[in-house]
């Protein structure tokens, strides 16, 4: 007799649980599949969720870890890990591994790929060269999106709105003397890379290194990431960075196509 009114009530309950369910389903999905940050705004109107259900929501999956927040901005947490039996970053990394080790070898330089994480980017593989002059990669290691040519050919890819966004939230250091710090400057530098596929950097990071990047694509457009090289100055001609450019745009057009 006892037990009747707690059935009935889980009866009640149960429509307004699955519509819970579902959303945050919904939600995780919709975040995972951008590839970027998103705001509570684009989530709401993508999916059609009141604001006031999408914060409980939303402040339920940021405290469990399944996704995290910076400013207005979302991004898929750490606890998504523990949903995978092999986390994709770790496959991504097995598809790369082989053609930076090509890359190297051709070239006797460093070369590296890099996956975005919010507004910094992480090294996932590299190959370092064999010189005694040489740039290292640390893998695991975020690195700003600013100073580097992987990074800027990740900035060419975003959106306007997206772009706004960044350089509202994100500090230009300048690491070098040579680290583009100026918006307007960069956003017209980005512009470039968006029309040649190439991004290229002398200096900004780490004084006397040169870096040749493009960002990698899947088959329906999302970002995976960017490949890189980087050649100490007092190495580079043309020729090398002719060769280094067509390597990167062979390499990145084979991944995004896998």
């Amino acid at each position: 007799m006892s037990k009747a009114p707690v059935l009935a009530a889980a009866r009640a309950d149960s429509p307004s649980s699955v519509k819970s369910a579902t959303r945050t389903l919904d939600i995780l999905e919709f975040i995972v599949s951008r590839g970027r940050p998103v705001s509570a705004a684009e989530i709401a109107a993508a999916l059609g969720i009141p604001i006031s259900s999408l914060s409980y929501l939303l402040g339920t999956l940021i405290e469990r870890g399944y996704l995290t927040r910076d400013g207005r901005l979302h991004s898929p947490g750490p606890s998504l890990a523990r949903l995978q039996t092999t986390p994709p970053q770790a496959l991504l990394s097995e598809r790369v591994t082989p053609r930076l080790r090509a890359i190297s070898l051709q070239l006797n330089e460093t070369a590296a790929f890099f996956v975005r994480h919010g507004y910094e980017m992480e090294a996932i593989a590299s190959e370092i060269s064999a010189q005694p002059l040489r740039y290292n990669v640390e893998v695991g290691r975020l690195l700003p999106l600013h100073a580097f040519s992987g990074g800027k050919a990740i900035l060419a890819t975003f959106a306007p709105e997206e772009l706004d966004d960044y350089f509202r939230a994100v500090e230009l250091t300048a690491y070098t003397p040579q680290t583009v710090t100026d918006e307007a400057a960069l956003r017209a530098e980005l512009a470039r890379i968006g029309r040649r596929g190439l991004a290229r950097t002398s200096g900004e990071y780490t004084p006397g290194i040169i870096g040749i990047g493009r960002s990698v694509l899947s088959a329906t457009g999302a970002l995976l990431g960017a490949l890189s090289i980087a050649i100490p100055a007092a190495r580079a001609n043309p020729a090398l960075e002719e060769r280094a450019a067509m390597l990167v745009l062979r390499a990145s057009d084979a991944l995004g196509s896998a």
